[in-house]
């Protein structure tokens, strides 16, 4: 997804549980710890959202978090699933 510098920004403010919350937590100190750089609830939630759009998700005849889940999973197994056609095969190497 192409990033400009440029574009307005718009602040979204979300409600998150203890679980929620801890799990950004580990994130940013997983990414602190392993490579030095620090990460913010902004980067790891844009990165999130990137990742919606780069699947293409869509909440078409979607009625519940748990319905916006599970299509959030199959998109990205989906996505996966397509990475793996790209890839050339290995095999023929031996």
């Amino acid at each position: 997804m192409s990033k400009d510098p440029h574009q307005l920004k718009h602040k979204v403010i979300t409600m998150l549980d203890r679980k929620e919350v801890e799990f950004l937590d580990k994130l940013k100190n997983d990414a602190l710890f392993s490579t030095g750089h620090k990460l913010t609830y902004n980067d790891i939630l844009k990165g999130l959202v990137d990742l919606a759009i780069d699947t293409h998700l869509s909440a078409e005849n979607v009625d519940s978090v748990e319905k916006l889940e599970e299509k959030m999973m199959q998109k990205i197994k989906e996505t996966l699933e397509k990475l793996k056609e790209q890839k050339p095969s290995s095999e023929g190497a031996k």
